[in-house]
This record gives structure tokens, C-alpha cells and sequence, in this order.
């Protein structure tokens, strides 16, 4: 009876000691993905990385492709200022949820071998997963985060420029209503057809600049009427020929972070839904052990962001035969993409070890 009892006693203490160095290890693991975030927050706040961050991926393209890497920033460029058109900042600022969602039904139709129309269809009856609303929510805080160096740097300093998840729940609803207002504008033009051929109306409508000024006063409008808001007119008269001086060293930077809030949106989305550290997915990403279905999101995130900075250098760039669905990209596109990303993970995962 005797042996029986301590050899009792002995498989209860180890059981929990066994739990208790689960439980730390655990605990550890809570504490390095909370730190790490927080380290990655105050990245995404701090004007002089994100300047850093900026020359590194500038720098990554040239070495992608083979050329020789110039400065940066010219002595002229550094205090030099453009005139741009105040209604093309406006467009640009309200048409970040449009490509937001183009992005992510090309994921989601991707994922789940349905059409363009299908999944659209399925968002606005609410009838999409909680996975593909995480999704939906992060590429919008994604093309967001893209277009807020365009209108001035400070900006990045506000406090809602942080990683998705630390934002408080009234403002991922916002993302999510803006994300819906482009998806009801979007589902009165889009046909029902094949995949092929709903993506080249997607690719049509994605370079068609009047649609483009159509989808942003709707977003725009959508907005007040969710803020109970009387919704003002898009752009004023004094708006439609107006211009603002604009610094050319912050547009240089602001164009070159596009890979960096990618990589960041796309890592915080993976440790939400993976549970693992952002060091470690950003080691996987750098080092090539990453899945390919994940080294894609990379991709499709990194299409976002580029894609919400173009229309704040100029409208005019989205007509260009490369602003179209990821669906259409070649290879050599998407590689140029990820060496933005892989740059852009490999700086920072020096600031996390």
C-alpha cells in the first residue's frame, strides 16, 4: 500500500510539475509575442526608421534587379517641394478600402476556389468567416497604413499608427464598414462569369480613374452616414483645381515603405492566426523555410500597399498594365514584391533579436 502511495505521489508531482513548466513556457511565449509587438509599434511609429527602412528598400529593388545602387536622397531632393493636386490626395485617401478588398477577394477566391462575384456576394450578407474578416480587416489596415506617409510623415506618429491587433475594437469597425461601402459599390458594376473574366473586370475597373473618383466619394460618403454624419460633398470647387506643396524627401520615403507595411500587416496577421512569435515568421519569410501559401499572402499584402500608394503620386499611374489583380501578375512581378519583404523582415528582425 505503502509503495503504492509514493509511487502515486511521485506521478502527481511530476504531472505538475510538468504542467507548471507548460504553463512557463507558455507565459514566455505570451511575453516575447507581446514585447515583440511592442518593439514593432514603436518601429512603426519612429520617423528616422522609417526613413531607414525606406532607403534599405530602395536600395533592395536596384539590387533585385541587377542594377547599381544610387543614393537615396539627392541634396535637391532633400529639401525640395512639389505642387500636387489636393483632389487627387482625396481620391487617393478614400480609395484605399477599394483595393483593400480587391486584394482580399483575390486571396479569398483563391483559398477557396469561388469567383469574385461569389465572395462578394457572401460579405455583403454577412455570411463570410471569422478567418476571411480578420483577413478583410488587416489588408485594410494595411492599405491604410500605405497612404499615411504620402500625406505628411507626422502622421505615422498618431496613435492609431500601431499593429492591428493593439487597436482598440470602434476602430477595426470603421476598417470593416469602409471595407462593406466598397463592396456595395463594387457589386452594382461587377458581372457574374468565369474567373477569367470577372478578373479582367476587376483589372478594368482597377484602372479606370472615373470609377476610381466614383468608388472614393461613395467610401467617403459612407463614412460620416457610419459616423451619424451629415456627409459633405467630396470635393469642393475650391478642391477641384486646388493644389498643396508637398515635400519631394517625404514622397520618396513614403513610396518605399509600401514592402515594409506589408510585411508588417502580413506578420501581425500570421501571429494572430498561428500563434507563433513575429521573429519567428519573419526569420521563416527571410531564410526561405516559409510555405509558399504564406510567402503569398507576403506577396498579396506587399500588392496592397503598392497599389494604395499609387494614385498619391499621381492618379494617372493606375492605368498603368501592372495595376491589375495579383491574379494577373507575372512570376518576375511577384518576385520583385518579395524582395521588398524579405528586405524589409530581414531589417527588422535586427531590431527584435
Amino acid at each position: 500500500m505503502r509503495n503504492t502511495f509514493v509511487s502515486a505521489s511521485i506521478c502527481l508531482f511530476v504531472y505538475f510539475m510538468s504542467s507548471c513548466k507548460s504553463r512557463g513556457q507558455d507565459m514566455n511565449k505570451e511575453e516575447r509575442i507581446s514585447h515583440e509587438l511592442h518593439i514593432i509599434d514603436s518601429l512603426l511609429q519612429d520617423e528616422q526608421y522609417a526613413a531607414d527602412m525606406a532607403a534599405e528598400l530602395d536600395a533592395a529593388y536596384y539590387r533585385g534587379t541587377g542594377q547599381k545602387v544610387p543614393p537615396f536622397l539627392t541634396a535637391r531632393e532633400d529639401s525640395l517641394n512639389v505642387s500636387k493636386p489636393v483632389k487627387e490626395e482625396k481620391i487617393a485617401t478614400n480609395i484605399a478600402e477599394f483595393y483593400a478588398l480587391e486584394c482580399g477577394l483575390g486571396l479569398l477566391c483563391a483559398q477557396t476556389n469561388t469567383t469574385v462575384y461569389d465572395q462578394l456576394q457572401k460579405i455583403l450578407a454577412d455570411q463570410v468567416s471569422d478567418s476571411a474578416v480578420l483577413l478583410l480587416k488587416r489588408f485594410a489596415n494595411a492599405t491604410w497604413k500605405a497612404g499615411q506617409p504620402f500625406k505628411g510623415m507626422a502622421r505615422i506618429k498618431k496613435a492609431n499608427f500601431i499593429s492591428s491587433n493593439e487597436l482598440p475594437a470602434d476602430e477595426v469597425e470603421k476598417d470593416l464598414r469602409q471595407i462593406k461601402a466598397a463592396a456595395i459599390k463594387f457589386s452594382q458594376v461587377l458581372r457574374p462569369g468565369t474567373m477569367q473574366e470577372q478578373m479582367q473586370q476587376v483589372s478594368t475597373l482597377l484602372r479606370d480613374t472615373v470609377y476610381t473618383m466614383h468608388m472614393a466619394a461613395f467610401i467617403d460618403s459612407m463614412y460620416y452616414i457610419g459616423q451619424k454624419q451629415p456627409a459633405p460633398p467630396f470635393i469642393t470647387p475650391g478642391e477641384e483645381s486646388a493644389v498643396k506643396q508637398k515635400s519631394v524627401r517625404e514622397e520618396k520615403i513614403a513610396m518605399n515603405l509600401a514592402g515594409f507595411y506589408a510585411t508588417e500587416c502580413a506578420t501581425n496577421y500570421l501571429v494572430t492566426t498561428t500563434h507563433k512569435t513575429p521573429s519567428e515568421i519573419l526569420q521563416s519569410l527571410v531564410d526561405g523555410s516559409m510555405s509558399k501559401q504564406d510567402e503569398e499572402l507576403y506577396a498579396r499584402f506587399a500588392n496592397a500597399t503598392w497599389k494604395a500608394g499609387q494614385p498619391f503620386r499621381s492618379l494617372n499611374r493606375i492605368s498603368r498594365d501592372t495595376f491589375t489583380p495579383f491574379y494577373f501578375l507575372t512570376k518576375a512581378d511577384i518576385d520583385k514584391d518579395l524582395v521588398q519583404v524579405r528586405a524589409a523582415a530581414q531589417k527588422l528582425l535586427l531590431s527584435l533579436k
